[in-house]
């Protein structure tokens, strides 16, 4: 078992880490959400019947205990740099930060809805699985953070490319 486990931890750390300093925003938590995630899998690998599941159940360890920290410290908009004047396509670097920051400042359900659905290229049924909702409330908390962005940023967030900018 735990030549398994650390096999999967190897393997899979770099994608995990990746998916939580998505949802959280800043390296040390990303650090802290990966590692809680890796040892709340441990506990449970014995109780998992398809280890091929593995990286799924630890992704949803991830989500909801971000999800459980930021409800605990309360929501606050963070700082950030001046806006641009001007939208500059995607691969501009003050464009992904600037995307960023704004990604930031959603509800944690709705940043880790369109982290997964975007970026992770889940289909809803999966991200549905990972946020543990019906299908229903992930293209919910996707319409609802798009047209908050859409909000902030006018309609030209459309032509981002949200991948791209996140990467």
């Amino acid at each position: 078992m735990g030549e398994e486990f650390a096999e999967f931890a190897r393997g899979r750390h770099g994608a995990l880490y990746r998916y939580a300093y998505l949802l959280a925003g800043e390296r040390g938590l990303a650090d802290d959400l990966v590692q809680e995630g890796l040892i709340k899998t441990y506990v449970a690998w014995r109780r998992m019947r398809d280890p091929a599941a593995a990286e799924a159940y630890t992704r949803k360890v991830i989500t909801t205990t971000a999800i459980d920290w930021w409800r605990r410290k309360s929501w606050h908009e963070r700082p950030h740099d001046i806006l641009p004047d001007v939208i500059a396509p995607a691969d501009d670097t003050g464009t992904r930060l600037w995307l960023w920051h704004e990604l930031l400042k959603l509800p944690p359900r709705q940043r880790a809805a369109l982290v997964l659905r975007y970026y992770e290229d889940l289909t809803e049924v999966q991200t549905a699985e990972v946020l543990d909702c019906s299908v229903g409330t992930v293209k919910s908390q996707v319409s609802v953070a798009l047209r908050k962005l859409r909000d902030r940023l006018g309609d030209q967030v459309l032509s981002l490319d949200m991948t791209g900018a996140l990467q």
